[in-house]
């Protein structure tokens, strides 16, 4: 089933475009392989980018929206990526860069659309286990800046994932909200015997 890919800001795209279209941003930029790229780039797969800053008791985890993600496809793969953030006049380029969430995304992104359900995808981070899901979020009328965590939504960790946390396995939110609230729960301290 194709995602239902939600429409990036305006501004955003434009931002991106400025970018690729200055030597200088693109020459400065920390990714050899979109400075080596011949040929024409083109920013494509808009993905929101929301941030999980805690879990909270209930499950019930608040995200905030944190900039748009673009793949930078040249040729027949993505190359780079870049990422916009909100400022206080707008959406305005950050920056671009490459590693291995960008293969990680679009592996992640050809298995959600072979399944059967209609989603919407985002990403979503988890600063404290530098963690970052593709989050398939089943509300597709949600116009990718809002729409909490559902329970029928799907969390995908991308490779590199942290360690006992499996790399392109879906997960329930509650699930995988679980596991993130052992993660991020600080140890009781010990206190040695009297």
């Amino acid at each position: 089933m194709p995602l239902h890919v939600p429409p990036a800001p305006a501004p955003a795209l434009r931002s991106v475009l400025a970018a690729l279209g200055s030597p200088t941003a693109v020459r400065e930029a920390r990714t050899p392989t979109l400075r080596a790229a011949q040929g024409p780039l083109s920013p494509e797969l808009p993905l929101p980018v929301h941030v999980l800053e805690h879990v909270t008791p209930g499950g019930t985890s608040p995200t905030r929206l944190a900039g748009w993600r673009f793949m930078i496809r040249g040729g027949e793969r993505a190359l780079a990526a870049a990422d916009t953030m909100l400022t206080p006049d707008g959406w305005a380029f950050s920056h671009f860069f490459e590693g291995p969430y960008i293969a990680s995304t679009e592996r992640a992104l050809r298995h959600a659309e072979a399944m059967p359900m209609p989603c919407q995808p985002r990403l979503l981070s988890v600063p404290e286990l530098y963690m970052l899901t593709l989050w398939l979020h089943r509300d597709c009328t949600d116009d990718g800046a809002e729409g909490p965590l559902a329970p029928a939504d799907l969390l995908v960790p991308l490779a590199p994932a942290p360690p006992g946390i499996a790399a392109h396995r879906p997960h329930r939110v509650a699930e995988l909200l679980q596991v993130l609230t052992l993660r991020l729960t600080p140890a009781p301290l010990l206190r040695s015997p009297a």
